[in-house]
């Protein structure tokens, strides 16, 4: 069925008798007739002028006066009178693309003194019941799974009367929010224009946008200030497992000051519940653009500086016990596989890369530490295997550690059966018997993993069963690859659980999906495994942040640093990280497979800009603090988090990593 949107602006003449009544809604998005969004009947404009209790209050409205069409523009006009002066209102309106609708809202103070405890705003309902959103690198239709675990720490919501979700723009990788009507059929998206806000009384104050909701809709909002959730006003997401208070973010209004706001609104049918989040991430791309990647490092200064790093990280306890150490060796010293040591990844990484780094230590390096990780225990009852040793004894064994470690060891294999230069025997033994016991674990009958974490499993048991054709692994990677999706597609409940530090909907769990459905699609060449991987990829983009958030006087600050192409953690721990490196390449196959650059020159800036802080010794730390949020240092003051870095942080991954990735880069332009 052809769905249309149209909108329409209206004007209509005022009763001349003060006694009667009208709600009026000038402002309104509709698909097939159907009024979708559309303004508060209170009115198109609201303004709070108090502030008490940590929240806004003695809210003003107005509806337009009237409308006029300059050019390609719709300007509607209004007003609040109040005791100290008017607040002169105006709204301008064009479509600009596909339906998407910009706006530009004016605020204009005309009174003899300053107009104080100001909260200015947009908001816009969306029809419906129990609407579901998506706030970026925030909250996923409700945090279903992580409320799950602890509903405390990570913002959860489920649409329901008087719940809201609002919180500061700097926190938002991609700044729009969306809600979706799912058994309705459409979704609606306001993308804001991110700012901070004149005239605040805290330093850094930033307009803010979330959702709230009410008994026949929700609306999508923007204040110059207001943030909460879970239920409690004027609160920060700002630590890994509790708020902290962050209120009296009004502003004051000068004589004559004027504050204008941009912001975009789209409306569109969906094909199925769960699919709402996917177009306004495509949108945030055309709207951003973040694909200038000239301006960072190239490829070939971050191979050879994450190398350099990645050798002083070489321990030997014997002459067998030798690997990557996870941390700083003067601080600790322990070789472990998988997330986040990842000294599997280079027995991969440098064989692909030994020809641009011309180092002649790569080969013992890759022989020898991949054989002494073979020499792991593998639990063939729980499928998981020890992923650690620190001289004394060996530890851990967990599905994201294992699944990554064995796509490591399936790949190392592949490439070095192609060259010939290593022994592989140790490596293939130990895999086989790790694809085995996970092997058995799916394909029980009691098979149900809490999490996505074990999705980390699909990818390597596909590569594995041709390896060593067996057919098993392959029927075992597409009954979980099914599951999965089944439990996702549909947004239930997000892809969460594959970072070990977050019980929550993280990029890492979508991370594990996209690459298990990619490789199930390369082997099978069925279709539902491309668009299941789309899907996936689609949750993974949206942590991805696409503008250059600006930052305060802090580390970050001293750097110039650029936020564009990093990627928020989870809906638990907020801050910005390097992860994104990992999936840039099959981000980039996927811009080939759909044929849309946009996502070839996305991937590329990922991969460069994530190597900004990269120090002369080839180090850089884990947490980077775009916003009001810190796991590490002095995190007393609410009010100093943002614009910090954790430099001292270096476990092994953040170097890995790039390493990975620019080795399944090379591997695509042969």
């Amino acid at each position: 069925m052809r769905r249309v949107l149209t909108i329409v602006l209206a004007v209509v003449t005022l009763c001349a008798t003060a006694k009667t009544h009208i709600e009026y809604n000038p402002f309104s998005l509709s698909v097939d007739g159907q009024k979708v969004v559309t303004a508060p009947t209170e009115g198109l404009w609201s303004v709070a002028t108090d502030w008490s209790d940590g929240w806004m209050g003695d809210w003003h409205h107005a509806s337009p006066e009237r409308v006029e069409r300059v050019g390609e523009w719709s300007v509607v006009h209004g007003k609040i009178a109040l005791e100290k002066g008017t607040l002169v209102l105006r709204d301008s309106y064009r479509e600009v693309e596909g339906g998407l609708i910009e706006c530009r809202r004016r605020f204009e103070w005309q009174g003899s003194e300053p107009l104080e405890k100001v909260t200015l705003s947009v908001r816009l309902n969306v029809e419906g019941q129990e609407l579901m959103p998506c706030l970026p690198g925030i909250l996923y239709y409700g945090n279903k799974n992580g409320a799950k675990v602890n509903s405390n720490i990570i913002p959860v919501y489920n649409g329901t009367a008087g719940e809201f979700a609002i919180f500061e723009e700097h926190r938002y990788p991609m700044p729009f929010a969306m809600l979706e009507n799912g058994s309705d059929g459409y979704a609606a998206a306001l993308h804001t224009t991110p700012s901070p806000v004149r005239g605040a009384v805290l330093s850094d104050q930033w307009w803010s946008l979330g959702v709230e909701a009410f008994e026949n809709h929700s609306q999508i909002v923007l204040y110059s200030g207001a943030i909460g959730y879970n239920g409690q006003h004027g609160v920060a997401k700002a630590l890994q497992r509790r708020p902290m208070p962050y209120t009296d973010t009004y502003i004051t209004l000068e004589p004559q000051q004027i504050i204008e706001k941009q912001f975009f609104v789209e409306v569109y049918p969906i094909s199925r519940a769960g699919s709402g989040f996917q177009r306004p991430i495509y949108t945030s791309l055309d709207l951003h653009r973040p694909y200038d990647a000239e301006r960072f490092p190239t490829f070939e200064q971050i191979v050879c500086s994450k190398y350099e790093f990645a050798k002083r990280r070489w321990i030997e306890f014997d002459s067998t016990a030798v690997g990557f150490n996870m941390y700083d060796t003067a601080v600790r010293k322990d070789i472990v596989m998988g997330w986040c040591g990842q000294a599997d990844s280079p027995g991969f990484s440098l064989q692909a890369l030994s020809k641009t780094l011309n180092d002649g230590d790569i080969e013992g390096m890759v022989q020898r530490s991949l054989d002494y990780l073979s020499t792991f225990a593998v639990d063939d009852e729980k499928g998981i295997f020890v992923v650690g040793y620190n001289g004394e004894k060996f530890h851990g064994g967990d599905p994201v550690s294992c699944g990554q470690a064995m796509y490591n060891f399936a790949q190392a294999i592949t490439l070095a059966r192609k060259n010939r230069h290593y022994d592989t025997a140790k490596w293939e033994a130990f895999l086989k018997r790790a694809c085995d016991a996970v092997c058995n674990r799916i394909l029980s009958d009691e098979w149900n993993p809490k999490s996505t974490a074990e999705g980390f499993y699909i990818a390597p048991l596909a590569i594995s069963s041709k390896l060593f054709r067996e057919k098993r692994y392959l029927v075992a990677a597409r009954k979980a690859a099914e599951l999965f999706a089944e439990r996702h597609l549909e947004m239930n409940g997000c892809y969460w659980g594959g970072t070990l530090d977050a019980t929550c909907e993280d990029k890492e769990g979508s991370w594990a999906a996209f690459q298990g459905f990619l490789e199930l699609y390369e082997r099978t060449k069925e279709p539902k495994y491309l668009e299941w991987a789309k899907h996936a990829m689609d949750v993974c983009l949206s942590y991805v942040v696409v503008w250059d958030i600006p930052l305060p006087a802090g580390r970050l600050a001293d750097f110039n640093f650029k936020t564009t192409g990093w990627s928020v953690v989870s809906a638990q721990n907020q801050h910005i990280d390097v992860y994104g490196v990992l999936f840039a390449p099959e981000v980039y196959k996927m811009g080939k497979l759909l044929k849309d650059n946009r996502l070839c020159r996305l991937a590329e800036v990922m991969f460069r800009s994530c190597a900004q802080l990269t120090d002369p010794y080839g180090s850089q730390g884990e947490q980077i603090q775009q916003t009001n949020f810190a796991q590490r240092g002095d995190m007393s003051n609410v009010h100093k988090l943002r614009g910090g870095y954790a430099e001292r942080w270096t476990v092994f991954w953040i170097t890995a990593h790039f390493l990975n990735s620019a080795a399944r880069f090379k591997m695509m332009e042969r």
